[in-house]
């Protein structure tokens, strides 16, 4: 067994370590607005349930370890004392994971992340309407624990009101575990998933996704996709040349026969098969070769 003077390690690694040993974590995807009303959506994993009476939620929004800045979540929550936190379950889960890219102030991560705002009841800030069960809180109290890269921001926050999707529900009306299929996160690109087990999402943290706002009408209207796939779409950083696709298309015959039947169904479900196996530049090529007819 070794052993760590977490002083003497970079933190980074610290991080990892935390992060890889203390999971399954529950996440919190923070809805939240800035002091001129511009939405945002992220999601935080140091995050549970604290108290019942009162309802109080803890989720931490860390400041960045490479560059000792503050997530845009922890301003909002400072400037207005109001969030959203919004569970994360299956379903959602790649949308969740695209939401989690550093766009820059002012982008709408819910029109990248392809997820759906509504308005609120008590608070200002929107709602996630994909996910299962939404906290409209009020910020109480935030805990700064640290002025370093990596330290943490306590923001306690009190429930005034709870939003929970009747599909979810068993019959006695209490929440079915299976039903709400809630994912969690662990270290690196690993989550578990509560009815089932471990999978990755990859999420390379140095580039930008292009967005589920970039995808054509066609494809994010289609039945053949869901939302994790739309994700998976919009998490790409540059779609493929269309000298790349010509290639692709030559090299194909299965994409030229489905090409051919100008069946558009036939053409997404073509694509669907790469992205069930995560090959979502292919998937793109797929997509994309209807141009080059």
């Amino acid at each position: 067994m070794i052993s760590i003077d977490p002083k003497s390690i970079e933190t980074a690694k610290l991080q990892g370590y935390l992060q890889g040993s203390v999971g399954p974590r529950p996440i919190a995807f923070a809805s939240t607005i800035d002091k001129n009303g511009n939405p945002n959506v992220s999601p935080f994993s140091f995050f549970n349930v604290f108290s019942a009476n009162p309802p109080i939620l803890v989720f931490s929004p860390a400041r960045r370890v490479r560059d000792n800045s503050v997530k845009h979540t922890l301003i909002n929550c400072e400037a207005t004392g109001e969030v959203v936190i919004n569970v994360v379950n299956f379903d959602m889960v790649q949308q969740t994971s695209l939401a989690s890219t550093e766009y820059a102030d002012g982008v709408n991560e819910f029109l990248k992340s392809g997820l759906t705002q509504v308005p609120s009841d008590v608070v200002k800030p929107f709602r996630v309407k994909e996910s299962p069960v939404q906290f409209e809180c009020k910020v109480n109290q935030i805990i700064p624990l640290g002025s370093e890269g990596g330290a943490g921001n306590l923001i306690l926050c009190e429930v005034v009101r709870i939003h929970i999707n009747e599909a979810v529900l068993d019959a006695n009306g209490a929440i079915d575990q299976y039903k709400i299929d809630l994912v969690s996160r662990l270290g690196g690109n690993w989550y578990s998933r509560s009815n089932q087990g471990l999978f990755e999402v990859p999420k390379p943290l140095s580039t930008l996704g292009i967005g589920v706002d970039v995808i054509p009408r066609h494809v994010k209207e289609s039945h053949i996709f869901d939302g994790n796939d739309l994700g998976k779409l919009g998490n790409i950083e540059a779609l493929p040349t269309p000298e790349e696709v010509s290639i692709f298309v030559k090299q194909n015959f299965s994409v030229k026969g489905v090409l051919s039947s100008d069946d558009q169904d036939k053409l997404h479900l073509e694509a669907k098969k790469y992205l069930d196996e995560d090959d979502v530049l292919t998937a793109w090529k797929v997509l994309l070769a209807q141009k080059q007819e």
